[in-house]
Order: C-alpha cells, then structure tokens, then sequence
C-alpha cells in the first residue's frame, strides 16, 4: 500500500496570514464596513431609531435578474466556506471534523437547533425592542423583496448562507486555527463573539449586544460538545422565520417596524 506524501502543519507565522486571508475574504472585510457604517450613522442629524438597514435587497427591477442575481450572491459569498473546508480537510473520516461537522447524530442536531432557536430568537426581538426604545438600534428591515414565486427560496438560501457563513467561519474555523496557535478556549470564544457583534454593528449598538451575548452561547456550545450542525440550523432557522415572516409582520404590526399605519 503506497504512503500518503508527509505534510507538515503550517507554522504559527503562516497561519495567521491564512487567518487574516481568510477573514478578509468574508466576515472581518463585513466587520470593517459595519465599523464605518456605524460612524456614518452616528455623524447623521437623523436618529439611529429613525435610520433603516435593508438585510435582503432587489437587485434588479427585472424579475429573472433579480432572481439570477440573488442566486449568484449566494454562490459568492458562500465560496470562503468552501476554502475553510479545504484548508481544513482531513483524509480520515470524518474529512471535515476539525470544523465539527459529523452527521452521525444529525436527527438530535436538528432538534437541538430548533431549541436553540426558540431560546436565542425569542429574547432577541426583546432586546432588539429595547434597542429601539433606547435609540441605541436602527430600523431593520429584514426584506423589500418583490413578491415572485421564487422569494421564499431565496430568503431561505439568504438564511442558509448566513448560518453556514457565520457559524461555520466565525465558530469552527476560528476554533480550529486558534487552538492550533495555542489560544485557551475561552479567548476563543470572547474574540469569536466581539467578531460577530461587531458585523452586525451597521445596525446598532442592541444588535453589537445580541450578538456578542448570542455568539458567547453558540461558542461555549461548540467548545463544550464540538458539534457546528445545531448552531448552523439554529442561525438558519431563526434567519427564515424572520425573513418570510417580515412581511405579514410589518402589515399586522407596523409601528413595531417604524412604519406608518
């Protein structure tokens, strides 16, 4: 039997360059935007309670370009996910354990997630109502999508990115490398969740909270039990919910979302 050519682990110098890469590439290029954004919104005579951020924008006033268009983003964005799970691949099974994705026990990681999602979701329009109360968050509006027959899917694919995205690269493939460079779990996770908040700052200072409190729990979950699938579906499911049901949201209750009645 021939023998698998000798590979040597990547030295500390090396990868925080691929560290650097790799965050440039995706969430840490978001964080510096979302740092920019927030400073144009607090240099704005307008409140930040008064200031709106669009999640899921048309792209195209035609329909079947708007669709492609939506599509391709999805393809693009979700491409440092790709490379993340290259890096990482193992040739034993599971290839991709190093990033916590092992399906022997999918059915309890779907259920587990679910929970998860009605523990995380649910505090979370509280805090986000705080934020507006507080002026401390904009308007979020989670879609202004033309209805088509394809706009459920693509909020849906909308939600799938951001839950493999986030939870794949800001979780597990920050899990992996820092603790190849040495870090003790727990400044994993401060730094991972401060990475988090700090993306969604474009909306405010609530979402900076939640989100550092929300990546706190999803990082003290993967560094307790290793498993990235029920915080993907989690992310994933609470993402759907929002953005399919935003619409009959805002019509039923729209001084709740700053709209007029």
């Amino acid at each position: 039997m021939p023998l698998e050519p000798a590979v040597d682990p990547p030295g500390r110098a090396r990868l925080r360059v691929e560290i650097a890469i790799v965050l440039g590439l995706s969430l840490g290029a978001s964080a510096v935007y979302s740092l920019v954004s927030i400073v144009n919104r607090l240099t704005q005579p307008t409140s930040l309670s008064q200031q709106t951020a669009t999640l899921n924008s048309s792209l195209s006033d035609r329909a079947v370009f708007d669709l492609v268009y939506q599509v391709l983003g999805v393809l693009v964005d979700l491409v440092p996910v790709a490379l993340v799970a290259y890096l990482l691949w193992q040739h034993r099974r599971p290839h991709l354990a190093r990033l916590g994705v092992d399906f022997s026990r999918s059915g309890r990681d779907v259920l587990g997630g679910l929970g998860l999602a009605l523990a995380i979701g649910i505090p979370g329009i509280g805090l986000y109502l705080v934020g507006k109360a507080l002026d401390l968050t904009v308007t979020v509006v989670p879609t202004d999508l033309a209805e088509h027959w394809w706009t459920a899917p693509v909020l849906v694919l909308s939600a799938l990115r951001a839950g493999l995205t986030e939870e794949i690269i800001v979780v597990a493939y920050l899990f992996a490398r820092l603790t190849d460079l040495r870090w003790r779990p727990v400044a994993i996770i401060v730094a991972a969740a401060l990475l988090r908040g700090t993306y969604h700052l474009y909306q405010g200072f609530g979402a900076f909270v939640g989100n550092v409190v929300m990546g706190l729990v999803f990082g003290w979950l993967y560094a307790r039990y290793g498993r990235i699938l029920p915080l993907v579906v989690a992310h994933v499911v609470m993402d759907s919910a929002v953005f399919i049901g935003y619409p009959w949201a805002a019509s039923a209750f729209p001084a709740f979302f700053g709209l007029p009645s």
